[in-house]
């Protein structure tokens, strides 16, 4: 299935390894960032992916060291950012074919050999699609109907790990108090302009409290600057250069926005208004036409402005 990709800036943000420690000790399973040296974060994104499935998509792809059991060894993060409008139930397939592209990748580039072994991987889907996610996780339990004993050793296994933004609710966003969850806060909030606003309040507040704010501003300025531009947004974007300083500047844009869309909706319920009242009156003066009894559907249509098929359906009701 063909991906309904936006650019959603998420590919550049996970280029900086701030964001991509915040996605594991915020999002991740607690267990794997206690092990991970986040110092020894190393990006090897790159385009590893034969053509199997015609789609464009997004990922990115790290490596880090983990402390376990008295030894260290290299654990890559496999992260695809999953934000087309349906589920993709195929997901299982695409990942264990995307596994395994990037391991030959390593062999072919000699990052390892086959016997020195394959390093593990941790596939992660970030999803933030309106429709909460449904497709299964491991290949394995698309396998049906399940096979007897002896068959299922020689079936295949690949389970990725599941972040699907829409399933936080704004109080488990507000527990992690990093850039990261500010971002997901902002995704959630885009359809509701006050929410929209009430999210930049906190990840202002967020960034500010960052030990690294201004190269932080940097990004999170840049990335929503692109996010408003894709929602449409009829504001003005060109002098906001950091969310920190021109923090009021965006408000008032924001705020700009809001009223232009209200007052958007109240002329079009008005116009509705106008459009319903003239039908109300086109059909009144067909009622008193019909009522007379002198002129054809075809005169009265044309006197009153309705159709030929609605003067037959008023002249039906008067009969009943």
């Amino acid at each position: 299935m063909a991906s309904q990709h936006h650019d959603t800036g998420y590919k550049e943000l996970f280029s900086h390894p701030e964001f991509v420690q915040q996605l594991i000790e915020g999002f991740a399973p607690s267990e794997i960032a206690q092990i991970m040296d986040f110092s020894t974060l190393r990006n090897h994104s790159g385009n590893y992916i034969t053509p199997l499935f015609e789609e464009k998509f997004e990922d990115v792809v790290w490596s880090a060291e983990v402390n376990w059991q008295r030894s260290r060894q290299r654990v890559f993060l496999y992260i695809l950012l999953e934000f087309q409008s349906r589920i993709d139930h195929s997901m299982p397939i695409r990942l264990m074919h995307y596994v395994a592209c990037f391991y030959d990748h390593l062999l072919k580039t000699r990052e390892t050999t086959p016997r020195q072994g394959l390093p593990p991987i941790l596939p992660i889907v970030l999803y933030n699609g309106s429709r909460r996610w449904r497709a299964r996780q491991d290949i394995y339990e698309m396998v049906k109907p399940e096979p007897p004993a002896f068959l299922r050793i020689y079936q295949p296994h690949l389970r990725y790990y599941l972040i699907d933004e829409g399933r936080y609710t704004d109080e488990e966003l507000g527990l992690r108090r990093t850039p990261l969850s500010g971002v997901f806060s902002i995704e959630k909030a885009s359809a509701d302009r006050a929410g929209l606003q009430r999210a930049v309040d906190r990840i202002v507040s967020l960034i500010k409290a960052d030990p690294h704010k201004g190269r932080i501003d940097t990004i999170i300025t840049r990335w929503l600057k692109r996010h408003l531009q894709r929602l449409g947004a009829d504001v003005s974007l060109d002098q906001v250069h950091s969310l920190v300083e021109d923090k009021d500047m965006l408000a008032e844009n924001l705020e700009s926005w809001a009223k232009k869309e209200r007052k958007e909706g109240r002329q079009e319920g008005e116009q509705i208004g106008l459009q319903k009242g003239r039908m109300e009156t086109m059909r009144a003066t067909a009622r008193n036409l019909i009522t007379m009894n002198v002129l054809t559907d075809a005169q009265i249509a044309q006197a009153s402005g309705l159709s030929e098929a609605e003067v037959k359906a008023l002249r039906a009701e008067a009969r009943h």
